[in-house]
């Protein structure tokens, strides 16, 4: 069979829906409201062919500009080359989400509110925000009194005819 160039080739799996996820779209997809400024998910949805945006942003995150009645507006930056152009698709709002990127970002900021008041409170001057990477685990002993060391050696080669 000649091969295809279509504008859905390749997309077997990326549009196939999930493993117990068939059926009616649910109604929380389209109670959900989304906001000029709100940062979206592009995951599409291959039960509705309407709206469905290109292969390429299938999997992208982008920032609402435009809200209308059943469908919203992305802005995408898409690499060409060795540039990144601002592309603006119009997506309906089945196969759009929103994004979770911010949620770590904004829990952080509400923590550190509350560890200023506190050393606002407490009077010191000198507190530290920023993140600290996972360090090491520290050092300990092994015991050996009740825990014998065991050597293991491989079994020898037998045929098993």
């Amino acid at each position: 069979m000649p091969h295809s160039y279509g504008i859905r080739a390749r997309t077997r799996y990326m549009f196939s829906r999930d493993f117990r996820k068939k059926g009616p779209i649910s109604l929380s997809t389209y109670l959900k409201t989304y906001k000029i400024g709100d940062i979206v998910d592009i995951k599409a949805n291959g039960a509705i062919q309407k709206g469905m945006p290109h292969k390429f942003y299938h999997g992208r995150t982008g920032i609402i500009y435009n809200v209308t009645k059943s469908a919203v507006g992305v802005i995408i930056n898409k690499r060409v080359g060795n540039r990144y152009i601002e592309k603006r698709v119009n997506i309906r709002i089945e196969h759009i989400k929103h994004s979770k990127c911010r949620d770590d970002f904004l829990r952080r900021v509400k923590e550190n509110a509350i560890k200023k008041k506190e050393a606002i409170a407490k009077g010191d001057k000198s507190i530290n925000l920023k993140r600290q990477p996972a360090q090491p685990r520290t050092c300990h002993f092994v015991s050996t009194k009740k825990n014998f060391p065991t050597t293991i050696t491989p079994i020898p080669y037998d045929t098993l005819v």
